[in-house]
């Protein structure tokens, strides 16, 4: 009988001879042992770049913000871009996690772990750039909608901006109970193997008592479910308000009903690629390579190919609504200034090449299952989405409706240190975090291992000859 297994055609998610306890150790070992080389050599250089990120933030403070590249009608520039382009990454993991476990599909179950966190360290990158680029942090507490001593200062709740604090704290709490509630069956298989005293403690208390009765898992079940309805609509709703801060204005090149959904798709594809990267380091880092498998790889690359024809589609509707409109200051916007010849050409070039056309090459499944050009892919369309986001910002910007505010804007090594320090950061977090937290939730690839393990696989497919 075959019936409530799954096809013997599809390829296995768990590669190896794997049993329940074999996945168990694999798991915690990343935790319970010594850090390899790999991830010495990985957590040393996302260290520096972290430093040198705090040591541009501290001159940034001291300073004054006018050491970054802004001026007069540039004041939106590189913080902004980063602020969306780190939200936008922090999308793919309530994706991953919340909308394929409604849709039940097996293959996020190696994945969403990874997934979840990544979205979490993004957001808090993405949180940073909005109070850095106050210039006086310690007033950041004046955004916060509180009766203080100066008079009912009151935040105007009208504004999108205001929108996207409610979401995004909204999104960023979700996220952690999300995440947080799969962890507890992984905390609770921790406490049971810690050996020092130190740790069993620690575990015990984050498994809040995790016994894994089957009232436990029904529980576990109904809260992920919950969750999950819950965060699905905040993945599209995150992203539309955070294209609304733009779309509002009445700038020509932002004024446009097309940015909340292309806005949406293009944080699934960076989000994507960016679990795509840490995927690929985290299975020679970690020693996962039996759980993070070709098969997972290339669904996320299908995924990807779906979101990056969505924004090529987006790209191409906005050029022909610049020109179709007839309204000069589009038409000048799209075709003269943003276009291929403008004085922005090589932001409008890398945003072509990384976004239209390498991810075009995951047509080819050859290509789609191979772990260095998935890897180089996933770059890339990172470097694409980070220079979409500045294409928006910066052209639409530096040219005003009087030719006497138009200005070109260049980062200073400011700008460009806070960056790098950024992504420092998230990796210095992620890395801590692998050592720390069981990266793959164990109890769920437990769940899947008789139908989607090699060997079962193998001895299924056997008996049915």
């Amino acid at each position: 009988m075959m019936s409530h297994y799954e096809a013997p055609i599809r390829e296995p998610l768990i590669i190896g001879n794997k049993s329940y306890h074999d996945i168990t150790v694999d798991v915690a070992a990343p935790v319970e042992g010594k850090a390899n080389k790999k991830w010495w050599i990985a957590f040393t250089i996302a260290l520096v770049a972290f430093l040198y990120g705090i040591g541009a933030i501290l001159y940034t403070i001291g300073t004054g913000i006018g050491v970054w590249g802004l001026n007069n009608r540039i004041n939106w520039a590189w913080d902004i871009t980063n602020f969306v382009w780190w939200v936008g990454i922090g999308h793919a993991g309530t994706l991953i996690s919340a909308v394929l476990l409604l849709f039940r599909q097996k293959w996020r179950m190696g994945i969403n772990r990874s997934a979840e966190a990544m979205t979490i360290f993004a957001v808090f990158q993405a949180g940073l750039f909005p109070i850095i680029h106050m210039g006086r942090v310690w007033n950041a507490f004046y955004v916060l909608p509180i009766p203080n001593a100066l008079g009912s200062l009151w935040v105007n709740f009208n504004s999108p901006l205001l929108w996207d604090v409610f979401a995004i704290s909204t999104y960023l709490s979700v996220s952690l109970v999300f995440w947080y509630t799969g962890l507890l069956p992984d905390f609770a298989m921790l406490r049971d193997r810690a050996v020092r005293p130190f740790q069993k403690k620690i575990y015990s208390l984050l498994s809040f008592g995790w016994s894994g009765r089957l009232k436990d898992w029904q529980r576990f079940e109904e809260v992920s479910l919950v969750l999950a309805g819950l965060a699905t609509p905040l993945v599209l709703s995150v992203h539309t308000i955070v294209s609304m801060d733009f779309a509002t204005s009445v700038i020509p090149g932002w004024h446009s009903t097309i940015f909340p959904p292309y806005f949406v798709a293009g944080a699934i594809f960076s989000g994507f690629a960016m679990v795509q990267t840490l995927l690929l380091i985290m299975r020679k880092v970690s020693n996962l390579e039996a759980y993070i498998t070709k098969v997972h790889i290339e669904n996320m690359n299908k995924v990807i190919l779906l979101t990056g024809g969505i924004v090529s589609v987006a790209y191409i509707t906005e050029f022909f609504i610049g020109w179709y409109s007839g309204s000069s200051y589009e038409d000048y916007t799209y075709l003269s200034v943003g276009a291929a010849t403008g004085p922005y050409w090589w932001a409008f070039w890398a945003l072509i090449t990384c976004n239209f056309i390498f991810p075009q090459t995951l047509w080819f499944k050859k290509l789609r299952t191979n772990f260095v050009w998935s890897f180089f892919i996933s770059i890339v369309i990172n470097i694409g989405m980070w220079f979409e986001r500045f294409d928006i910002i910066v052209i639409d910007l530096s040219r005003g409706h009087l030719p006497s505010s138009w200005t070109m804007f260049s980062p200073t090594f400011v700008d460009v240190a806070i960056f790098i320090g950024t992504i420092g950061f998230f990796f210095v977090l992620f890395l801590l975090y692998a050592r720390t937290f069981p990266v793959i939730a164990q109890a769920e690839l437990k769940s899947i291992l008789k139908s989607s393990g090699e060997n079962y696989k193998k001895l299924r497919g056997d008996n049915h000859e």
